[in-house]
């Protein structure tokens, strides 16, 4: 394949600029979008059939005890994502972006695959939960350094005014595979019966990940590396073939990472804290919230949410692009301010329990989680250089995902069984906002600009 034609300065000082090629652009887009849909097709899948999940692993206790367990298990995989994050992000500073991502599409297809072949607990006992855990664990493991890379990916391809309306598209692809696997849950909720859904049919969403991991695999093999990790390997002037020993960097070292970044990774985590508090709260937690805890009808719940989270996927591209325009910092304060007022009234409309009202309280809150969703993928990356970008990135996402995003829905869970209070999901989304709200005023301003250490980035005319 031919490298791109793209020029790129070795330093932020030079007068070249990197001339990006549309087709290149897209095609990256296209293959880190879809990683990101298989990622969070699993999730969605996961999350959507929680109960069912609960009854085939976890068969003794009550409904409460079998939803803290399956959730339990959610959170497991986000302990080691922490661990996949110091492989994979080091890994993707020294010898390129494209080949962790594509490490990382392996990994995840085959732990998502793995667990829809694991025997019941009835058939081996003690045995398929561990089994399951370690699914999960190999799941969160690889998806530590995907978030970060994709994200990356994306952001060093992208020419500096679209940056945010093509990094949207990654969030486009997280909406898409949680539609994907959520929607495949609501039909299979609504034409199996419960006990062919309990005794097979829960199987079926996790056998597809193999083959939609080997069309993600293929994709992500026919990119080449970015321009900017190209030029920061010494390869200056040519985006190279990934597999070329020439892309490759000296080891840079943990404490440059973690020390020599403090400042940033502060901000990472804060920001990344209110966007996944909020998003595993409405897109995770909330289908099982409508079910256990309002006693909602479990179709209607799931097409609630569906609707959902089609309405973010037709904003989130215009959203990305106002990021563009008016700024990231703007954007991400809208969700942070909207969240802390909005959070109560839109779950007090949620309990109210009729369609009309949770329609509206879930909408409200979806529009504001695009805030963020359009936001994120070019902001996290601009918060630090080429040099570390993946690897700081990786730490900072992945810690602050692993204490408070992935364990939102079991916290919030174990807070309502502890308190008694149906409103603990608004507290939980308003203090997450207060901390977002902080960080998005001590951040700088990216939008139209170049990313850190690199030359900037333009379309063709």
């Amino acid at each position: 394949m031919t490298p791109a034609p793209v020029r790129e300065a070795p330093s932020p000082g030079s007068a070249d600029v990197t001339v990006t090629d549309p087709a290149l652009v897209r095609r990256a887009v296209k293959a880190a979008a879809l990683g990101n849909a298989m990622e969070w097709f699993d999730f969605g899948v996961y999350s959507y059939i929680a109960v069912t999940l609960g009854k085939v692993f976890f068969p003794s206790g009550s409904p409460t005890v079998q939803l803290l367990s399956t959730f339990g298990a959610f959170a497991a995989a986000f302990l080691v994502r922490p661990l996949g994050g110091l492989v994979f992000g080091p890994l993707g500073d020294r010898v390129g972006r494209q080949k962790i991502l594509a490490l990382t599409m392996i990994m995840m297809a085959a732990g998502t695959f793995a667990i829809g072949l694991i025997p019941s607990y009835g058939s081996i006992g003690v045995g398929a939960p561990l089994l399951l855990l370690a699914a999960r664990l190999v799941q969160g493991f690889s998806t530590g350094g995907e978030y970060a890379g994709a994200s990356t990916f994306i952001a060093e391809y992208a020419p500096d005014k679209r940056r945010g309306f093509l990094g949207s598209w990654l969030e486009f692809g997280t909406l898409a595979g949680y539609i994907g696997g959520a929607g495949l849950v609501t039909l299979m909720t609504a034409l199996l019966s419960g006990d062919d859904l309990l005794s097979w049919g829960w199987r079926i969403p996790f056998l597809i990940a193999g083959p939609m991991g080997i069309v993600g695999l293929y994709l992500r093999m026919r990119l080449e590396e970015t321009p900017a990790f190209a030029a920061e390997a010494g390869n200056t002037g040519n985006t190279g073939k990934s597999g070329k020993s020439g892309t490759e960097r000296p080891k840079v070292p943990l404490r440059e990472m973690v020390a020599g970044q403090w400042r940033a990774l502060l901000l990472c985590v804060g920001l990344v804290l209110v966007f996944n508090v909020t998003d595993y709260m409405l897109l995770s937690y909330m289908p099982s919230y409508l079910t256990s805890e309002l006693k909602y009808d479990e179709t209607h719940g799931l097409l609630v949410v569906l609707a959902v989270m089609a309405l973010m996927m037709v904003v989130q591209p215009f959203a990305g692009a106002l990021t563009d325009r008016v700024g990231r910092r703007p954007v991400i304060a809208a969700g942070c301010a909207g969240f802390l007022f909005l959070s109560v009234p839109a779950l007090l409309l949620i309990r109210q329990g009729s369609l009309l009202a949770i329609g509206l309280g879930m909408g409200a809150l979806g529009l504001l989680l695009v805030c963020f969703t359009a936001s994120m993928p070019s902001a996290l990356p601009a918060l630090f250089p080429t040099r570390v970008r993946y690897g700081s990135l990786s730490i900072g996402f992945n810690v602050s995902v692993s204490l408070f995003g992935g364990t939102t829905p079991l916290v919030v869970t174990a807070l309502i069984g502890a308190t008694g209070n149906l409103m603990m999901p608004a507290y939980y989304m308003m203090a997450a906002a207060v901390i977002g709200g902080f960080a998005v005023w001590r951040m700088t301003e990216s939008a139209g600009r170049p990313l850190p250490g690199s030359a900037p980035s333009v379309a063709p005319r």
